[in-house]
């Protein structure tokens, strides 16, 4: 018995479902980032976190509402392309925050590589679009 590659038919079926997973682990990742946000450090202590970056105080609620909101709707698959880009900023903002404690997340503080990563994931999933198992067959 021999093993073959999988065919260019099987190959287009089972693509829309990779990219599914793909949007589902990147809307789980979000929301689990979102809920630490609101459950573990507390909206008050996410407020006073982005004040001590000498960020406006707003900007940890519109985060959390942001990874929150954006993380729900790519577990669902509504608007991808769109919720994907619109979390890049956030994402952006992640690795700036990190970028003085170096490359390697497990560094005190976390380091960049991640956010950064994330960011170029967010960016391939708009690209990708929903792929399959949405609540919405839109293409957005």
């Amino acid at each position: 018995m021999t093993t073959q590659a999988l065919t260019q038919a099987q190959a287009t079926q089972l693509q829309p479902h990779a990219i599914a997973l793909l949007r589902i682990t990147l809307g789980v990742m979000t929301l689990a980032h979102g809920l630490l946000k609101v459950f573990v450090f507390t909206p008050a202590g996410t407020v006073g976190y982005f004040e001590s970056l000498g960020l406006p105080g707003i900007f940890a609620y519109l985060t959390i509402l942001a990874e929150v909101g954006g993380g729900l709707a790519l577990i669902l698959g509504v608007y991808t392309r769109s919720v994907s880009l619109a979390l890049v900023p956030v994402l952006i903002g992640a690795t700036w925050v990190h970028l003085g404690n170096g490359w390697v997340f497990s560094n005190a503080g976390g380091g960049w590589e991640f956010p950064a990563f994330w960011t170029l994931v967010l960016l391939v999933q708009a690209g990708l679009g929903s792929g399959s198992l949405t609540l919405s067959r839109r293409v957005a």
